[in-house]
Parts: C-alpha cells; structure tokens; sequence
C-alpha cells in the first residue's frame, strides 16, 4: 500500500513537474530571468565564443555570435535547453564614435517603410499599425543591419524545437529591442507558435505617443518589460516636444483657429495671440531638433555607410516611453553605493547599478 501511494505520488509530482517545464516562458517580470539576461548581456564585450561560456550562468551557451554591421551593432544568440528557451541579446553603445552615432541620429521616421541600406539592399519593414507611428532613425538602422541575421537564427533554432525567445537589450540594445519585437510582431513568414518575451533594460524612448500604443498593445499582458533605475537619466531621452499636430486626429485644436473666429473681435484676436504664442515655439523646436538630429547627423552617417539614403524625416520630435514598467527604485545604501563625483555621468546606468538595485529589491533573483 506503502509502495503504492509513493508510485502515486512519484507520478503526480512527475507529470506536475513536466506540464510546468512545458511552459518555457511566463509573461510579467521575473527577477531571476531578468538577472540571467543581465549576467549574459554583460559578455557581449567578451572576445571569444569560449570565454563567453565560461563565465555563463549555468545551463546558457552562447551558440553564436553576429559580425558588427550597421553603426557598429552586435548580437548575441544563446540558448538554454533545459528550458527551451532562446535569448536574443542586443550589444549597447560600444564608446566608438560610429556607436554614439547612432544614439544622435535621433530624428523620427514613419514606422512603415523601407530603407535603401546600399546600392543593393533595402529593407522594407512595419513596427506598427498607426500611420502617425514613428521612431528613431538611428535604431532603426541598427535594427535593419540586424534584422535578417536574427530572422535566419530564430527560423533554424525553431526547426530544432526552441519555440521561447527572449529579446533584451541594455542601453541602445534595449531601444532597438523594442523595435526588433515590433519588428517580429508584423514580419510575414514567422511561425506563429513562437513565444517572445522582451526585457528593454536601461532603455531609451524609440518612438512616439502612437508607437509606444502599439508596442504595448502587442506585448499586453506582461509580454514587454522596460526596466528602469530610477536615478538613471539616459531612460529620459531623447528630448520630447509635443505639438497640436502630435495629438489623435480628434482633437480640440483640429478647427481651433475656425472656433476663435466664432468669437468676438476681442475674444478672437487675444485667443489667436496667446494660442500662438504657445504653438509656434514647440513646432519651430521641433524642427530644429529633427534638423540637428536628422539631416545633419545623417549626412555624417554617409560618411560610415556611403550607399545608404537618407529616409523621409517627419515634423515630430515627441518621443514617449514603450512597454509595462519596472522600476528599480534607489533604496537607503545605493547612493553611497554608487556615488556621483560630477564626472561619471554613466554610474546609475551601468549593468552593475541596475543588477544591484535588482538584488536587493528582489533577493530571489540571486542565483
């Protein structure tokens, strides 16, 4: 009877254990996940495919390694197949002038659209629905030097049963995951059993009003993460500046000016002063930035990519975050922890600060 109730057993907790490990992601955040994504994304600086395994969290090899392309982006695939999952991991800015290039090349381009990368190539992509969705130029071009590399490796781990993928990104890594998920989401062709699960970590803002709707519509329900240290600046850029015509398309300010004309003459004409005086500073900002951070940047990105073209820029600079937040708030002991002397302007955006405030936020996230 003994022998019995412990076969019962055995076979319940054995079928229990196998229907959990079955599902190889969960959706919301996870500390420990999080923690190994960090642990891995902190390699990408490492030489070797071999020394990066070496110091691998446990159960995680790194199965391959992308060339630099574009402004100098990298990419890792690792795989953890006791899990069955795949973690996509986006290098960040590498200190190279070409690298910082990229995070300047700030102005805002339609999210549907294709890019003449060289005489030979082009990359036709959607990262959303809205036509009023935009995003930043730079990463998008760190996202189409990628992209095809990324879609072949996803497409040939699929066929040997790795169905769970992760994508992460730390600093631009994480802002050119948020358009790589986008990116995936709409792409013809891609399985559609396939499960993503993105961390956007220390990541800046890679659209506007209308793409971070879209982002956070598609990953809903705890499937895209953006994880921020609350003392860390570079989460806060680029520069935001809304305007009436950054608004939905039903708005108060459609037929303002035809409204100020059913006013009285002194109604209207003070109406129409103090309107234009707010509105016309935030357009012409507006396209100061997209001028500085457009055109003129683009035409040193030419210096690096000679064949590639410059795309259509549009009269809007009104980047807003993306994705379901997670704050890493600094707690009693981080400020002493790390200390700003006025010249490290990096210390609260590094993997360290962020890993620190992890484990002592969520203690179970150590391994």
């Amino acid at each position: 009877m003994m022998f019995r109730i412990s076969l019962v057993s055995f076979l319940f907790l054995f079928f229990t254990e196998n229907v959990l490990f079955a599902q190889h992601l969960s959706p919301h955040f996870n500390p420990r996940e999080y923690h190994e994504m960090l642990a891995l994304s902190s390699l990408q600086r490492d030489t070797t495919l071999e020394q990066s395994n070496a110091n691998a969290p446990r159960d995680y090899r790194l199965v391959y390694r992308s060339p630099e392309t574009g402004l100098k982006n990298r990419w890792d695939l690792w795989v953890n197949r006791s899990r069955g999952i795949a973690m996509i991991s986006i290098r960040g800015t590498n200190g190279t002038a070409t690298s910082w290039m990229e995070n300047f090349y700030a102005g805002m381009i339609s999210a549907k659209g294709t890019l003449q990368l060289n005489d030979s190539t082009t990359f036709t992509y959607k990262l959303a629905e809205d036509d009023k969705a935009f995003v930043h130029a730079g990463w998008l071009l760190g996202l189409a030097a990628m992209a095809p590399d990324i879609v072949q490796q996803i497409k040939r781990y699929y066929q040997e049963g790795i169905h769970d993928f992760v994508v992460f990104g730390h600093s631009q890594g994480g802002a050119i995951a948020f358009l790589l998920r986008s990116y995936l989401q709409y792409l013809d062709g891609m399985p559609k059993d396939i499960t993503f699960k993105t961390y956007c970590s220390a990541a800046p803002k890679p659209g506007n009003l209308f793409y971070a709707y879209d982002y956070d519509y598609i990953t809903r329900d705890g499937w895209g993460l953006r994880v921020v240290n609350g003392a860390d600046w570079v989460p806060e850029v680029p520069f935001s500046i809304q305007t009436p015509t950054d608004f939905n398309t039903t708005n108060p300010f459609t037929n303002i000016k035809k409204a100020f004309r059913k006013q009285k003459l002194p109604a209207r004409v003070a109406l129409s002063y103090m309107y234009g005086r707010l509105n016309r500073p935030t357009r012409k900002a507006s396209r100061r930035f997209q001028r500085v951070l457009g055109k003129m940047v683009h035409s040193r990105v030419k210096k690096v990519l000679p064949e590639y073209n410059r795309p259509v820029f549009v009269n809007s600079h009104n980047y807003t975050p993306a994705g379901t937040p997670v704050i890493l708030y600094p707690i009693k002991g981080y400020e002493e922890k790390f200390h700003f002397d006025g010249k490290n302007i990096f210390i609260n955006h590094s993997i360290n600060a962020y890993r620190w405030l992890l484990e002592h936020i969520y203690p179970e996230s150590k391994p």
